[in-house]
């Protein structure tokens, strides 16, 4: 990971965009008032999105599973179900 002040990174911003895509590094453009941001790759933004959606999706599982072990599932059987996609619910 690279740490640079804004000023810096305005400067060399083709380097630093070079380093990130190149070289899988990680840059920290440090502002005022904690303001900083990070610039990373669009490959390491959605690795991050994908993991971020995965973990999201677990975790709906994880209460619907919950759920089910509390007794407050509703059972159907495959008729039914075939019933209802028929009927488009």
């Amino acid at each position: 990971m690279i740490a640079v002040n804004f000023t810096t990174a305005r400067s060399r911003f083709k380097d630093f965009c070079n380093k990130v895509t190149d070289e899988a590094e990680t840059v920290v453009v440090t502002r005022k008032a904690q303001k900083n941001v990070v610039i990373i790759s669009a490959e390491r933004y959605n690795e991050l999105a994908k993991a971020e959606l995965n973990a999201a999706f677990l975790g709906k599982l994880e209460r619907g599973l919950a759920q089910v072990h509390a007794g407050l599932g509703i059972v159907k059987t495959m008729d039914e179900l075939e019933a209802m996609a028929d009927d488009g619910e």
